[in-house]
Parts: C-alpha cells; structure tokens; sequence
C-alpha cells in the first residue's frame, strides 16, 4: 500500500511524502537546479524566490523579484515568468532580462507558467490573474483582449498558439513531443466546468508548429488543476485542491497522492523525485518514474 492508499505501480516501495520546507505564502513555479542541487520555487505572495537542498536547507534566492511564477532551465540560465514585468525574463547568476513582455505591440497579461521546447523556443500561458490580484502583480488591463498560449523564441519572436481557452494556466509537452497539455484553470465566472486538463495535437516545426484540436482531456474534481509534469511514459502529474493526481494520455485517473495543503504546481527532479510546491511549503515523494 502507497501513501495514496492505492496498490498502484506509480510510487517507489515505501515512498512517503515528506515536507521539505515551509514558511512562503503562496509557493509556485518550482524548478530542480541538477548542477546546484536545489529546488527553486516562487513564494508569489511574498514576492520572492526561494531554493531549498536535499537536506531540508531553505533560503532567499532573491527578494523584490516582480511576482514570478513559472519557470524552465533555457540556454545556461532559469527562464520564468514574472506577473509584475508582465513578461518572460531570463535570470542568469542573479541577473534578469527580459526577454518578451509584448504581442503585436500590446503588452501582456502576466505570463503565469511555462515549457520549455528542446528547439530552443519557451511557449508560455498568459492568464490575467497578476493585474486582477494585488498580492500576485500589479493592477492592469488586458491589453491584447484576450488570454492567450504562446510561442516565443529569439529567431521568430512571439506568436499565438493557442487563443481559445479563457484561463490558461500549466503547460507542458508530452514525451514526444506531439501533445501539449495546458490546464485550464476557470473561465471568466471561473466556473468548476473549465477546471479541466486540455489536450492539443502539435503539427509543424520550428516557427511554424500549430497546436490544433484542444480536447478536454480530465475533467478535475478537485479544485483545480494548476501546475502539471510529465513522466517519461508519458502520465501526466497534476495539482489540485487535495494533492497530486496521476492522469494517463487517455485520460484515466490512476493514482492519487494526498498533500495536506492545496497543491499549485510541481515538478520531477533527479532519481524519480517529484517536488511539489503545495501553498505554505513544498513537499517531495519518491515515484517509480522519471521526467519526461
């Protein structure tokens, strides 16, 4: 028996959840650093970056840092989002660039998560929650009408990929590279029928790729589903309100493991370690898994 009272495969023999650290706000948008050996995540609310070791040893990467959120490792660097720059930066020992912050010359909402593509692009979700939430931004209009997925790199700039979902929120790609999943995390009366994990088909390469045919894949009934991962057979690890549920391509539930706060995103790290940044604290687990 697991940690999530399930006889599932999914977890590594007695794997149990353990909390890593505690003392943020809101923590979102966690990335294990391999070469550091740290996992870095976003105390959003307190608008600050935070990294914690293997050992349980917390610290302030950064204060003041514009209400980041999701993040990737890109060209020697951490790409991530920043609600209060409204834009994607890049942060390479300690110091940021922007690297976007515009749509046909219109600024963007406050790009919330984001993947990174092995072409070397970063395709990003662009919700209004930090121009509408003074604890995660700035007050703001949406300045393009809309909230859009993304698709930037250095060679062809920004593009709209995906511009039929009301709220989108975590993103990721599947195993190879033919799906992308974003959640969407409400529609404008944020109603419990748009909490559901999206599906689209990718054609094309390079500057031209397409996501086309968004199905709603999971329907989450609990809470919602914010951040997601990947594993490398190609389950999809999901947030919510009651912890972290395990989804197959099909769209099958298969597993679930319980958290004791709600759960905004999560991320594996090495040896089959999943980090999960659960409001107050993060937490890991040992899966039978790796990343994608």
């Amino acid at each position: 028996m697991h940690a999530d009272g399930s006889d599932h495969d999914l977890l590594a023999p007695g794997a149990t959840l353990e909390r890593m650290a505690t003392g943020a706000s809101w923590s979102e948008g966690p990335l294990w650093l391999p070469d550091e050996r740290v996992l870095r995540w976003s105390d959003i609310h307190g608008d600050r970056i935070l990294e914690v070791d293997e050992a349980g040893t917390m610290r302030e990467h950064r204060v003041g840092v514009e209400f980041t959120n999701g993040r990737g490792l890109w060209l020697g660097g951490v790409a991530q989002c920043s609600h209060g720059r409204r834009a994607i930066e890049l942060e390479v020992d300690g110091e940021v660039t922007v690297l976007v912050d515009r749509f046909e010359g219109r600024r963007l909402n406050s790009p919330n998560d984001l993947a990174v593509h092995p072409d070397g692009s970063i395709w990003f979700t662009d919700p209004p929650y930090g121009i509408e939430k003074p604890e995660e931004g700035h007050p703001g209009e949406r300045e393009y009408g809309g909230s859009f997925v993304f698709r930037w790199s250095a060679d062809a700039g920004l593009r709209a990929v995906i511009t039929d979902m009301a709220r989108p929120n975590g993103i990721a790609f599947s195993p190879d590279l033919a799906t992308l999943y974003v959640t969407e995390s409400g529609g404008e009366d944020e109603t419990a029928e748009a909490s559901t994990i999206r599906a689209y088909r990718l054609e094309g390469e390079g500057a031209e790729v397409r996501a086309v045919d968004g199905r709603r894949l999971f329907a989450m009934d609990a809470g919602t589903p914010d951040g997601i991962a990947i594993d490398a057979e190609g389950r999809i690890w999901s947030s919510s309100a009651d912890g972290v549920h395990i989804i197959t391509p099909a769209g099958e539930r298969i597993g679930h493991v319980p958290v004791p706060e709600t759960v905004a995103n999560l991320c594996f790290g090495d040896d089959g370690w999943l980090w999960i940044a659960a409001t107050t604290s993060v937490y890991r687990i040992r899966t039978a898994t790796l990343a994608a």
